[in-house]
């Protein structure tokens, strides 16, 4: 069997590890002088700062403005006054039919209907608006004028107002049931001061004439002392006695023969 030699050459270590540290610092050197070689760029300057802002003037104040009517409900003809206060206002115009007006003021106005009055405040900051309604009442119907009233004479009065007063068989004495009607005549009396009068007395036909006489004339007596009694002037008063002569009905019965039994007035002119 053959056995070809090869030659190889033997490196020593030493010289090995030697060239690779040659190539290390050969890479070293070149890579120094290259950046050795480049001029740093210069930094761009910095941005300038922005300028302030400009103050911002404030705004103006909006305008106020209020509008009143005192009384807000007048009858047709009446008047009725406005009243107004304004701020931050160049002028006040108040509508319909008064104008341009003082910031702050009143006045007095007399609408012929029920109207809405309107306030303008006007100014730098704005407009500003206010109303107010006054309510205007119809004028009532006028009354119709009273009817004259008819003339009625004072004996017309008296006949009306002073009545009769009534007596029991044989008697003179005021019956209570008559006591109303007698204080009734006096009222009208006393209202009445210049009226005179005369108390007539009279009796049914029963008994004698000369007794119905007598009787007839206590009655007016008894009259007129109750009239006394009420504060009635006796000079204003006379009596006389009818008897029976003067009936007013002539029935033979208690109902006729009541109706006689009287006292009556009269009115002297």
């Amino acid at each position: 069997m053959n056995r070809t030699k090869t030659n190889h050459t033997i490196v020593p270590a030493s010289r090995a590890l030697g060239a690779r540290r040659g190539v290390t610092i050969l890479l070293a050197l070149v890579a120094v002088l290259s950046f050795s070689c480049r001029r740093p760029s210069p930094a761009a300057p910095p941005a300038p700062a922005p300028p302030p802002p400009a103050p911002t003037a404030p705004a103006p104040p909006a305008p106020t403005i209020t509008l009143s009517a005192a009384p807000a409900t007048v009858n047709a003809g009446q008047s009725t006054t406005l009243r107004w206060e304004s701020r931050n206002a160049n002028s006040v115009v108040i509508e319909p039919g008064i104008g341009m007006v003082a910031a702050t003021g009143m006045q007095s106005v007399s609408p012929s209907a029920s109207v809405t009055y309107t306030a303008t405040a006007t100014g730098p900051g704005g407009t500003a608006t206010n109303s107010v309604r006054v309510t205007v009442n119809a004028a009532p119907a006028p009354a119709p004028a009273p009817s004259p009233a008819p003339t009625v004479s004072i004996t017309e009065l008296f006949n009306q107002g002073v009545g009769p007063v009534y007596f029991d068989y044989d008697q003179f004495e005021i019956r209570s049931d008559q006591v109303a009607r007698l204080r009734a005549n006096a009222d009208f009396l006393r209202q009445n001061g210049g009226v005179r009068f005369t108390v007539g007395g009279h009796a049914d036909e029963r008994g004698t004439q000369e007794y119905n006489i007598g009787l007839a004339d206590r009655r007016a007596s008894a009259v007129r002392s109750f009239l006394l009694n009420e504060g009635i002037a006796a000079d204003r008063m006379d009596t006389v006695s009818y008897g029976e002569e003067r009936p007013v009905c002539q029935q033979q019965n208690e109902a006729c023969w009541g109706r006689n039994r009287r006292a009556e007035f009269a009115i002297r002119q």
